[in-house]
């Protein structure tokens, strides 16, 4: 082990555990809201009416609702798209909570991130397996030659369509394995994996983030940063489940783990 990947590593975990239990991280996501789910356009514990019109979300609220849009005192109607920044950056708002719109596959829908959700309360870590060098490996980029779009459930027991973009081939303990990837806009890739240890030693399944390829397509693939995907923290996450293909024959006891 290098001192300086080990020391590198350790702030990277520090970094990742204070994101994840700030007040509008993944551990303060209340409730993930559907509202083709609630046709009369009522969501639980959230005032206001919230109804999907094209290309946009309704929202209709009294003075007494206590609603702010855009940083102020709301009653009337307004239309919304999704938000697209951070949780805290959404335009609706309920006291110190924050009601973001989402869309999935032209299904509309609202998030409530609560700072005084349970479980960022109860919040006592992530267990992770600090810096091995021999998990930190370097990988070669085979993009496809058109992008691909396979149906997975998720982790909310709907399937939806995931985006793969290539393949990332390794080498492991003398072993070769491959992962279909997602090219993400700023050229990096993204991988939902699992392996012989999930659910055992490990999170039923893990994402990784390889960085962009080079013109070679040459990357790293590197499981010491391999991290728990958002609905482990949250139930209200829709997190997709790995692709055919890529579960792991071995197990990678690298990474973030589980919750303490």
């Amino acid at each position: 082990m290098t001192t300086d990947a080990a020391a590198s590593w350790r702030r990277w975990h520090e970094d990742r555990t204070a994101a994840v239990a700030a007040p509008y991280g993944p551990l303060a996501l209340a409730g993930t809201w559907w509202l083709e789910d609630h046709p009369e356009g009522r969501l639980p514990d959230i005032p206001g009416t919230w109804v999907a019109e094209g290309e946009e979300v309704v929202l209709t609220a009294a003075e007494g609702d206590g609603l702010s849009v855009d940083g102020k005192p709301f009653a009337g109607t307004v239309r919304l798209g999704a938000d697209t920044g951070a949780p805290e950056a959404s335009r609706v708002a309920l006291g110190g909570r924050r009601l973001v719109v989402l869309v999935r596959e032209a299904v509309w829908g609202v998030r409530d991130f609560d700072p005084d959700a349970e479980a960022r309360r109860r919040f006592a870590g992530i267990e992770a397996t600090p810096h091995e060098d021999r998990w930190s490996v370097s990988a070669r980029f085979t993009p496809y030659a058109e992008d691909r779009t396979v149906r997975v459930p998720n982790a909310d027991g709907r399937e939806r369509g995931l985006g793969l973009g290539g393949e990332v081939a390794f080498t492991l303990d003398g072993r070769e394995h491959t992962l279909q990837v997602t090219v993400q806009g700023d050229g990096s890739l993204w991988a939902v994996f699992a392996d012989a240890g999930s659910g055992v030693s490990s999170h039923r399944f893990r994402f990784l983030y390889p960085g962009a390829p080079d013109a070679d397509g040459r990357t790293t693939v590197d499981f010491n940063r391999a991290v728990l995907p958002p609905c482990a923290f949250s139930d209200a996450f829709i997190c997709p489940f790995p692709p055919p293909g890529n579960t792991l024959p071995v197990e990678i006891g690298a990474g973030e783990r589980t919750l303490r």
